[in-house]
């Protein structure tokens, strides 16, 4: 017998699927939104992992055991349950928010880079310096992109080693210099007599909480790991509650230090993080260690763009080659990269950040993008949590490598219930302007929400009504759904 065929793959553990949660999902570029609401905003952070971020990775995880062998990801799940037209919307959406998330985060990397020198004001003005900031997202966006046509087999590593450099390593020092802060005596800043309990009754204050959902966002892609695990059943929620629990406390006490060090009027969405670091450091006496952690923070921002930046448009690229994306929008180069769809992309990412010129401030147009992207990503999600439910009835017998439950839909129907009912609180939230940030003026900020989502989710429509026999490209592996057969 060949020996090759008698080996076992190595299983993924649970503590190693769980740091993969905490990697994919945690980012410190949104601690001051939170560090706005002082104590309770460890509230926002438990009510959104336990309506949110658990549903997401359980539900995630049984769509992708039921079709770990069929390519799609969420087009295959939304179509399998509701159609071609409402599978191809889910599979925009996804790369669509994504698109524009684009400058929200090089925004704050590009405030990183701007806090690499040594005088704060100096770096405090740069950094809200829109032309500055417009130079440097679209220069980092489109050596991203640049980079991309050439092939990707390397920026995997550089985005591991940006994650933990950039991420993991920042927000341990964070809390750590918080603990100490506190502990020596340190002048708290954050009002302790405050509550736990947020104030429910003002809808405003709830914005920039809601915004928390995309904190979380992304756990769905991890679950396709599901069948990598042994008993999967038992394995990968333990991951799950693991996982969230280091990144619940990663966000609650990351989020404490800064406000302990930052006064609540002084906080920042783009540029407190930083300051926090450059208070700590200032209090331990260590000044020369701001430069270092702030371009750690930069590479960790420019590492997550480059992962990203061809990932869910490779996904784009399969489903369009499938037929549902004209044949301009499926060319590639000699390597395989879908050139065409990262030019558009690189085109809609300009267009974006030229909103500079007519947003009143850098963290306004950091907030009103974050909106919207929170916005079609939790219609996204609302169409995964609804066809979950509905595929244990149209698929009931369909084999299930990790299944919430063992017996019957009731435990389905609660944790996909709980996960669409908090995207849909979430959704509702997100159209209210925030009262904390300077948006101009709510009409433009309601014409920006509605009509951005009316336009977005639109366009995969016409694109559907128009699609032609013409475009399917003949190598496409695309499986068919199982109710065409």
């Amino acid at each position: 017998m060949d020996s090759n065929k008698t080996k076992t793959i190595a299983k993924l553990s649970v503590f190693t699927i769980a740091i993969m949660n905490v990697t994919a999902v945690v980012s410190l570029r949104g601690l001051p939104a939170e560090a706005e609401y002082g104590l309770s905003s460890a509230f926002y952070y438990l009510f959104a992992a336990l309506v949110f971020l658990i549903p997401t990775s359980l539900v995630a995880a049984e769509l992708a055991s039921m079709f770990a062998n069929k390519e799609g990801g969420v087009f295959r799940w939304v179509g399998e349950a509701f159609g071609k037209r409402l599978g191809f919307l889910a599979i925009w959406l996804q790369w669509f928010q994504n698109t524009i998330w684009y400058p929200t985060v090089l925004t704050f990397g590009a405030v990183s880079l701007a806090f690499i020198g040594m005088n704060p004001s100096a770096d405090m003005a740069l950094a809200d310096n829109k032309i500055y900031t417009l130079i440097v997202v679209l220069a980092i966006y489109w050596l991203a992109t640049f980079i991309a046509f050439k092939g990707l087999d390397w920026v995997g590593k550089v985005s591991k080693i940006g994650g933990l450099i950039g991420t993991i390593i920042p927000s341990i020092l964070l809390i750590i210099l918080g603990i100490y802060y506190v502990a020596t005596g340190g002048t708290i800043q954050m009002d302790l007599s405050g509550s736990f309990w947020p104030d429910l009754a003002r809808l405003d204050n709830l914005v920039l909480a809601s915004s928390i959902f995309l904190f979380y966002a992304g756990m769905e892609m991890t679950g396709v790991h599901v069948t990598d695990m042994e008993n999967p059943s038992k394995s990968y929620p333990r991951a799950v509650f693991i996982g969230a629990l280091m990144t619940v406390l990663i966000f609650v006490l990351g989020t404490y230090a800064l406000g302990f060090i930052i006064p609540k009027n002084n906080i920042n969405l783009t540029q407190s993080l930083l300051i926090g670091f450059d208070n700590y450091f200032k209090y331990i006496h260590a000044s020369w260690m701001f430069p270092v952690i702030a371009i750690a923070l930069a590479f960790g921002v420019l590492a997550g763009v480059l992962a990203w930046v061809s990932g869910p448009s490779k996904g784009l690229l399969v489903v369009g080659k499938a037929g549902y994306l004209p044949p301009f929008f499926q060319k590639t180069n000699k390597l395989g990269v879908q050139s065409n769809i990262l030019i558009i992309q690189g085109v809609i990412v300009t267009i974006l950040s030229l909103l500079f010129v007519v947003m009143p401030s850098v963290q306004s147009f950091y907030q009103i993008l974050s909106q919207m992207t929170v916005l079609l990503y939790l219609i996204m999600y609302l169409l995964m949590f609804a066809a979950a439910i509905y595929l244990r009835y149209i698929m009931k017998d369909a084999p299930r490598a990790f299944r919430i439950g063992k017996k019957g839909n009731f435990l389905m129907w609660f944790v996909g219930g709980v996960g669409f009912l908090g995207s849909l609180l979430a959704f509702v939230l997100s159209f209210i302007p925030p009262s904390q940030i300077s948006t101009g003026s709510n009409t433009v900020w309601f014409s920006v929400m509605i009509i951005g989502c009316i336009v977005f989710v639109a366009i995969p429509f016409i694109i559907y009504a128009l699609r032609k026999p013409s475009w399917q490209d003949k190598d496409s592996q695309i499986q068919p759904f199982h109710w065409e057969k």
